[in-house]
């Protein structure tokens, strides 16, 4: 993933500000650009993903991680003449179309897009051409766009219909070959002592209370992929298997895309995008393998923006086209 290059431009030259913001399930990070393309600055605050959070509260931490940005950068958020904002749980319209209403009115930007935080990674991977984006990180999921613009999503069912893949999915596969473990229905695992610390219990057994417990939510399980990659990385082979199956699993989705975009022959980037992929090959080489039975020219690449800065690179593009009209 490239790094943010953030500039000091006096406001007097590049008046107006470019919104992006990157929200899902654990975080929000918005980022503003002047005219001349740049970062100016950016800001984080909580989880704005509406379907956990809520509406309000989803608005709110998104205005907070503004107020840091412009803060950082010395900068008032009145200077903002569009926004993207790139959010999770945002596909139904109406979703999309309640969160913008209420960020209008919260912060009086009157240029604004809500987007899926897909599309602003697919973006960051393509800057608006061919290919696809798969993103693993809390949960996953999968967009592509053919030469047309035309779009199509797979995955991002959420922690119970889908997730496979992404971090939930699989912590979820890990603590279920840590329970057959434990009862003698499967092979021991290194992941039983791992899950132990991770969850702060004195036995593997007691992992059934610490994972039920109302202060374990969804983010909390998904963060144990961290150690089920750091496991399988120091040789253990029910979390290399795990791994390997995150990564067909998530070719299984780039491969349903690239059949309904009809993809097959072409050449395109996939975007590898979320903590998951700091598995690496372990994971990748699934992933490949999968989708190249499908899309033969298709190659993994690191994506050229942050979703973020590819969210007000697309407020930039809307502020252009709609002062060319």
């Amino acid at each position: 993933m490239p790094k943010i290059s953030k500039k000091t431009v006096p406001s007097l030259i590049y008046p107006n500000l470019f919104l992006g913001v990157d929200g899902g399930g654990t975080k929000t990070h918005a980022v503003l650009m002047n005219d001349a393309r740049e970062i100016l600055c950016e800001g984080f605050a909580g989880a704005s993903n509406p379907l956990r959070v809520g509406v309000e509260n989803a608005v709110g931490n998104i205005a907070k991680a503004i107020d840091n940005a412009c803060d950082a950068g010395n900068r008032s958020r009145d200077d903002i003449v569009s926004a993207t904002l790139g959010l999770a749980g945002v596909r139904r319209a109406d979703i999309r179309r309640v969160i913008a209403e209420s960020f209008k009115k919260r912060l009086n930007i009157k240029k604004v897009q809500v987007i899926t935080d897909a599309e602003i990674a697919l973006y960051g991977t393509t800057l608006g051409k061919t290919g696809l984006v798969v993103i693993a990180g809390t949960g996953s999921i999968c967009i592509g766009q053919d030469e047309t613009g035309k779009k199509f999503t797979a995955g991002g069912w959420g922690p119970l219909a889908g997730d496979e893949g992404g971090g939930a999915g699989i912590a979820k596969r890990a603590l279920q070959a840590i329970a057959k473990a434990s009862d003698g229905r499967a092979a021991p695992t290194e992941l039983s002592r791992v899950a132990s610390e991770y969850f702060r219990t004195g036995k593997s057994e007691d992992l059934i209370v610490a994972i039920y417990s109302p202060q374990t939510d969804n983010a909390k399980i998904a963060g144990f992929a961290r150690e089920v990659v750091e496991t399988a990385k120091a040789g253990d082979a029910v979390a290399l298997e795990i791994l390997v199956e995150a990564g067909y699993e998530l070719g299984l989705a780039a491969t349903a895309v690239i059949k309904h975009l009809h993809l097959e022959r072409k050449k395109f980037p996939i975007g590898c995008v979320g903590s998951v992929f700091r598995a690496g090959e372990i994971l990748t080489d699934s992933l490949n393998a999968t989708v190249h039975q499908t899309a033969p020219k298709a190659f993994l690449t690191a994506p050229l923006l942050f979703p973020a800065e590819a969210a007000a690179r697309i407020s930039f593009e809307n502020y252009q086209d709609a002062s060319a009209k």
